[in-house]
């Protein structure tokens, strides 16, 4: 209890001391402010849904909530796993935490959804993620299946908010129902510019719940965070995105992964380069996929030599302030490609959303040609997404609605 009190005077004394420099004060994610819903907590059964990024400085949100004595009863862990360990689309088992005992279940692989004995008992469910702001990056989905499963079992779902480090901007096809899938659930762009938090808004008032049944939030925000702060995350938010860079580059470069070609998985700098061994003697670049414990066992061309760009040499701060999706990569390797039949896979639909982007670099269209395609859908979703904001961007401004103030 003591330990408590000194955790709630300590965030009143900081939150005086910040006010005056809210507009220079770096962001504060939701879970770093226990003050603000460790109460909330107290006296329940909980469940998390948390990954390696849901951390409070060097301290895991499990261990800081067991030392202040919150009955932590479940884990639920993501893609990757709790500890963060597994490649992308590996399959997840359950098992339990070695170091606090307490029972892990995937929701990874065929169990997507906690069902109705993995919540019994549970009073309510805390979802703390750091996101990276695209449709393809599955955290978003596994948010929308445990609300689903939140709101059947009437339980109440705490999110607790992180800064979106491509947050700033909106971007890219709005992804039809027929290519729906894990790394496309909603009817979005490719980058929809909101947090966590805000997502799980717009979940639950564009009704894309099972039965439009809802999801009863209770959202504690980041502090001193808006739409056009620069955010770096203090944790990595998946294992092939190690830096700042990967993630800058992801929104653009993960339209390779539905095509024949390594975005640099098996190499220190994933997402950064992107080649085949059919380029050698195009590009001067050259790396080799290997196989890499907590990144990528087993990437695509392991072991070969693979030549392409290298775009860890591209201007970040230009980049970032660009506000969008670069095409032209994608465009250019096409067109160096020697077998175009062979270019794209099954995957590149899932990936754009749509089954006009492959046809349009087919038929040679040129980038501003092909985003002016996307015009339309993009405005109609920006004005879907002011409903749901939480912070300032530019010069939107949106009303608070039932966050935790």
């Amino acid at each position: 209890m003591r330990k408590l009190l000194l955790i709630l005077c300590m965030a009143i004394v900081t939150t005086l001391r910040a006010d005056d420099g809210r507009k220079t004060a770096p962001a504060i994610p939701a879970a770093e402010q226990t003050a603000q819903y460790i109460g909330h907590l107290q006296n329940k059964k909980v469940a998390l849904v948390v990954n390696p990024t849901s951390m409070i400085g060097k301290t895991h949100l499990v261990d800081s909530l067991l030392s202040l004595g919150i009955r932590v009863e479940k884990i639920f862990a993501p893609e990757h796993g709790f500890r963060g360990l597994a490649d992308a689309g590996e399959k997840i088992e359950n098992t339990t935490d070695k170091k606090t005992g307490i029972p892990v279940i995937s929701l990874y692989g065929t169990h997507k959804k906690p069902g109705t004995q993995d919540l019994k008992d549970i009073d309510l469910v805390v979802f703390d993620i750091q996101d990276v702001g695209t449709r393809f990056f599955t955290y978003i989905s596994t948010l929308h299946y445990v609300m689903e499963a939140c709101a059947e079992q009437h339980i109440e779902l705490v999110v607790l908010d992180r800064p979106n480090p491509n947050g700033h901007f909106v971007d890219g096809p709005i992804m039809e129902k027929e290519h729906q899938s894990f790394v496309g659930m909603h009817p979005i762009p490719v980058v929809h510019g909101m947090t966590m938090a805000e997502y799980a808004l717009m979940i639950n008032g564009e009704h894309w719940l099972k039965d439009s049944v809802q999801c009863k939030l209770f959202i504690v925000k980041n502090k001193f965070y808006n739409h056009r702060k620069a955010y770096v995350p203090k944790v990595k938010p998946s294992p092939n995105l190690p830096s700042i860079e990967s993630i800058y580059l992801y929104p653009s470069t993960c339209f390779f992964e539905g095509t024949e070609l390594s975005v640099g998985r098996g190499t220190y700098f994933p997402f950064c380069a992107v080649g085949s061994p059919v380029l050698r003697g195009k590009y001067p670049l050259v790396f080799r996929p290997e196989s890499i414990q907590g990144m990528s066992k087993n990437p695509p061309m392991l072991g070969q030599d693979c030549y392409g760009l290298d775009l860890r040499k591209v201007d970040m701060q230009a980049l970032y302030e660009s506000r969008q999706i670069h095409l032209g990569w994608l465009l250019e390797l096409y067109k160096s490609y020697p077998d175009k039949e062979k270019f794209f896979n099954s995957y590149f639909e899932k990936l754009s959303g749509t089954n006009e982007l492959r046809q349009q670099i087919i038929e040679g269209n040129t980038e501003d040609e092909i985003r002016a395609t996307w015009a339309e859908g993009l405005e109609n979703f920006r004005k879907t997404r002011k409903k749901y904001l939480l912070y300032k961007g530019g010069r939107i401004r949106i009303p608070f609605t039932n966050e935790q103030r």
